[in-house]
């Protein structure tokens, strides 16, 4: 008689944790990713919800089985604080890319600010960037953008909770935004800009607030690699070698680049365009 099929045993699933990282400046959410793989060594890894390489603050990770809270973190709102510069735009409505107008600005008032800020609270239709990852066609929008090609990007209805105005520095506009998922804040500035009719463009974000989750309560980079396991013992760290700059990493941040060396014409370049995150 034979034997009856057995499954083999399947490894029990780590339990996991939730991250609450400092995502820096330049750094790809997945470069991040990619660094707490190599330092924690986790089986099963994921992130709540993306942020753009120029933008910093609160990006959360998952790992083992709390990365089936991934979908419920990401639903929750968010609080982001920043800067938009009125009188500008670019393609991209960032850094990213280069000024393409310029407009007027110095004859808006507060009021004309914060009426235009009441305009864009609570529930309000909103397009995403070309230069983002929302998909085309089966393709990133920001591929199709940095081919110099457009595209037809379907608006969404998001909902924008709060819209505050706490500093007016000239043409820099000092923002908190609370917001649902989904919501792009880049797509705000241009929106903004346009209510006022002199452009804008985004210039500084930080994420704040996920839920309950929040940046003060966050890991920095040099936090997590304190965290890494210490080498069996006998076992020496490999050589590392030299690495290029991943072409993909600089794409599209050449315009912010230029503009940092203006600002500091003897300041090296930015490490974290050429440091690899798994080192």
């Amino acid at each position: 008689m034979s034997a009856p099929n057995r499954k083999p045993p399947q490894p029990e699933q780590e339990p996991g944790e939730v991250l609450l990282i400092d995502k820096p400046l330049r750094w790809t959410s997945f470069d991040v990713v990619k660094k707490v793989k190599y330092a924690l060594k986790p089986r099963k890894i994921g992130h709540a919800g993306t942020l753009d390489p120029l933008a910093t603050g609160l990006l959360i990770l998952c790992t083992g089985k709390k990365t089936k809270t991934i979908d419920q973190i990401q639903a929750q709102e968010k609080e982001y604080t920043g800067v938009f510069r009125l009188g500008q735009t670019t393609p991209s409505f960032d850094l990213e890319t280069a000024v393409d107008a310029e407009r007027p600005w110095q004859h808006l008032t507060r009021e004309d600010l914060l009426a235009a800020a009441a305009q864009l609270t609570g529930l309000i239709e909103q397009t995403p960037p070309l230069f983002s990852a929302v998909k085309v066609n089966g393709e990133r929008a920001y591929e199709v953008a940095r081919r110099g090609d457009t595209a037809e990007i379907k608006s969404k209805t998001v909902d924008i909770k709060a819209f505050e105005l706490p500093e007016i520095d000239g043409p820099n506009v000092h923002f908190r935004i609370v917001c649902s998922k989904g919501t792009y804040i880049r797509s705000l500035a241009r929106d903004f800009g346009e209510l006022l009719g002199c452009g804008a463009h985004l210039t500084r974000l930080v994420r704040t607030r996920i839920g309950e989750y929040r940046l003060e309560d966050a890991l920095s980079m040099a936090d997590i690699e304190a965290r890494r396991p210490p080498r069996p013992e006998g076992e020496t760290e490999r050589p590392r070698r030299e690495r290029m700059p991943r072409p993909e990493r600089r794409l599209g941040l050449e315009y912010y680049d230029a503009q940092q060396q203006q600002a500091t014409p003897d300041a090296p370049a930015a490490e974290a365009a050429t440091t690899d995150p798994a080192e």
